[in-house]
């Protein structure tokens, strides 16, 4: 019979390795459940970035500017497909509550407060889980089509500035200089150096879990029903009738995390961001920076296994079947925006990304015990939140006082 672990993560993706990992340098002992596997979600797939200078929420008055003319198409940047549109209309209202001045203000507040702790974390975990070579920091150019979109983008910036962020407004002279082959059509730009990258979102994910495998970590792959708490552990109900047990469970399934919670008292109104994405081959563009398209809500991004465009938001669960033709309008306009990419040998993907409405995510303990801590939701920033959160979740397990105030991240907001 197995020894019983310190700890069972449920989730392999970055934010769950992550956390793993994080205990493991704790002194405890650790095992990793995942119904896939490592790195079989939207750790995969995503973009890439270390977004942290990227400290607005996605529930903003700008994007309720924008929503009406974007919903409209059924391709563009944010959509909710007609058979999904009943079932999400409660998250929509939600979203539209978070989009006051007041809450963003919090909001913004709290995303800073995680993205400075996940920033400052950051290198420190890569050199100790050997990953440190992968990292990048080739920055992020905004782009926009028109001065009226750029000023509408200026209280953004004003908001970093406020927060000591380094960017430089940039002319069509200047964006040539940085980035060769951008279209006439961008006007302005502004540059962010302190946007980093990682050569590649999956294979850093599998580093993470070969490393936390190498320090004595167990992964299985099993998909977990039911958490059942006691005053010395939790239970865990399998699929397919087997239990395992642990001292403490950390949720941090992704999108799957809010049915775990359900069954503890906790109903978190936890939302799938489908995003899409082509990844082309590695000569497909000279990519030097990855690039913003913010008014059609995607981004163009180097890895080391090539050329990824994607991004967008389609509001529509975990069952629908895939919509490849997002991709597709996405390819075609970035053709359009970098006239010398080359559309074709490209990788279609979609993947679930775990979004609340208000942008921030659940850190903190379940209702019923505080033997279950929760760390799901970050929505497109959980490779950027990684780091931080698995600080957080390695602070609330072993009793240490939070790096950082988690009241605006409690599971119980709602």
């Amino acid at each position: 019979m197995k020894t019983q672990p310190d700890v069972i993560v449920i989730g392999a993706g970055v934010v769950g390795l992550s956390a793993a990992l994080a205990l493991q340098a704790r002194g405890l002992g650790v095992t990793v459940l995942d119904r896939e596997g490592p790195a079989a979600g939207a750790s995969a797939g995503n973009a890439g970035a270390f977004a942290f200078t990227d400290i607005l929420p996605l529930a903003s008055p700008g994007i309720l500017r924008k929503a009406p003319k974007w919903l409209l198409d059924p391709l563009g940047p944010l959509s909710v497909p007609p058979a999904y549109a009943l079932r999400i209309a409660p998250w929509m209202f939600r979203f539209w509550r978070a989009c006051s001045p007041a809450r963003v203000a919090q909001s913004t507040i709290a995303q800073t407060a995680l993205m400075d702790l996940s920033k400052a974390e950051l290198e420190p975990f890569l050199a100790a889980t050997g990953t440190l070579p992968m990292l990048r920091k080739e920055g992020n150019l905004q782009v926009y089509e028109s001065d009226a979109e750029f000023r509408a983008a200026l209280p953004g910036w004003q908001a970093r500035t406020d927060h000591g962020i380094e960017f430089q407004h940039m002319s069509p002279a200047e964006m040539a200089d940085l980035q060769p082959g951008l279209s006439p059509r961008f006007i302005r730009g502004t540059f962010t150096p302190g946007w980093y990258s990682i050569a590649d979102p999956k294979l850093y994910t599998l580093a993470l879990a070969d490393r936390f495998r190498a320090q004595g970590g167990e992964i299985a792959r099993a998909e977990a029903t039911a958490l059942t708490p006691d005053a010395q552990g939790v239970t865990l109900a399998l699929a397919g009738g087997e239990t395992r047990r642990a001292g403490h469970v950390v949720v941090a399934a992704g999108a799957h995390s809010h049915l775990l919670a359900r069954g503890l008292g906790d109903r978190i109104p936890l939302e799938t961001e489908r995003g899409y994405n082509t990844t082309l081959p590695e000569d497909a563009f000279d990519l030097r920076t990855q690039i913003t398209f913010g008014g059609h809500g995607f981004v163009v991004t180097r890895l080391s296994t090539g050329i990824r465009v994607g991004g967008a938001v389609e509001l529509g669960g975990l069952t629908l079947p895939p919509n490849f033709r997002r991709s597709e309008a996405m390819l075609k306009k970035a053709q359009a925006f970098l006239p010398g990419l080359k559309p074709t040998g490209g990788v279609q993907w979609m993947g679930f990304r775990p979004s609340l409405p208000d942008s921030l995510p659940a850190i903190g303990t379940a209702r019923a015990t505080p033997r279950v801590t929760y760390a799901f939701g970050h929505g497109h920033l959980g490779l950027t939140q990684s780091a931080g959160t698995a600080r957080l979740v390695a602070d609330l397990v072993t009793g240490a006082a939070p790096a950082i105030d988690l009241t605006p991240f409690s599971p119980q907001r709602f």
